[in-house]
């Protein structure tokens, strides 16, 4: 079995369409795809719709979260997207992401960038508003070549000089609410320090012995020697661990199934969740 467990559609911040990233999983040779846009759960509906026969979807959304300063983001799995507490909560993060990308184009006006709110809206159409649709109106001015160049201190990085704080959960509190919801955590990319300040270890093992279940190894931010530091911290910790393409379409390099989880730690993810099990593809349009 192929299993991404880490993808975005257009109900966040990728380029494919919910419906679009199950063809296209399903035409990468994928077994099973899990569908985990910025905050939302606005892509289940039109994704399950559209399922491949031949091809599950693990429902999910990849949570915003700050701890001790630093940006973090956690992956919840397969909960129940009704759920009060954790619904209210993703809302708050997602009210607080159409003022903060305007403070963004408004800092970057006052650098002399002439990027406009406007073109940043058409760019993120219906999604969750966020710095990669900021970043790619940078590339469509030429002001960089490509979205990661705008992902540095000069512009959009955590205390860049266009960066504006959000709204972000603390992951104590985000395992506690994905847990209430019958769902699975497993913390993102947490190696991926050419994006800003990582997490220290002695962080990620209070959030393991507060109910995290695993963490993001083989990733595309992850180079081989940070892979086996946190291969061996997860076994150190009792955590799982997955690998993952993180999905963007063509907003990002990486392609559907570059790294892939497992089946024996996709299948303990499933064996843990009560929230909402994953959908067999019935052949959709």
């Amino acid at each position: 079995m192929r299993i991404d467990l880490h993808a975005h559609s257009t109900a966040s911040d990728g380029t494919d369409t919910p419906a679009e990233l199950v063809r296209n999983a399903a035409a990468a040779g994928l077994d099973v795809v899990a569908l985990t846009d910025h905050d939302t759960t606005r892509g289940y509906a039109e994704a399950i719709a559209a399922l491949p026969e031949g091809l599950t979807l693990v429902t999910g959304a990849e949570l915003s979260c700050r701890i001790d300063g630093v940006s973090m983001h956690m992956l919840a799995y397969l909960f129940d997207p009704e759920e009060p507490a954790l619904l209210a909560e993703r809302e708050l993060v997602r009210d607080d992401r159409v003022p903060r990308a305007r403070a963004m184009v408004a800092r970057l006006q006052d650098a002399g960038t002439p990027v406009t709110w406007e073109q940043v809206a058409r760019i993120a159409g219906d999604g969750s508003v966020g710095r990669p649709h900021v970043a790619t109106a940078l590339v469509e001015l030429g002001v960089v070549k490509t979205v990661d160049e705008a992902f540095t201190r000069q512009w959009l990085a955590d205390g860049g000089r266009a960066y504006v704080p959000k709204h972000e959960t603390d992951p104590f509190e985000a395992i506690r609410l994905v847990k209430a919801a019958g769902g699975v955590t497993v913390f993102a990319h947490p190696g991926a320090s050419k994006r800003g300040r990582t997490v220290p270890e002695s962080s990620i093992a209070e959030l393991a012995a507060a109910g995290l279940d695993g963490i993001e190894v083989d990733h595309m931010d992850h180079d081989l020697e940070t892979r086996a530091r946190l291969r061996g911290l997860a076994k150190e910790l009792g955590l799982l661990t997955t690998g993952s393409s993180d999905y963007h379409g063509s907003r990002k390099t990486c392609v559907l199934g570059e790294y892939v989880t497992d089946p024996e730690v996709y299948g303990e993810i499933t064996r843990r969740a009560t929230g909402a099990f994953p959908v067999p593809g019935a052949g959709g349009a």
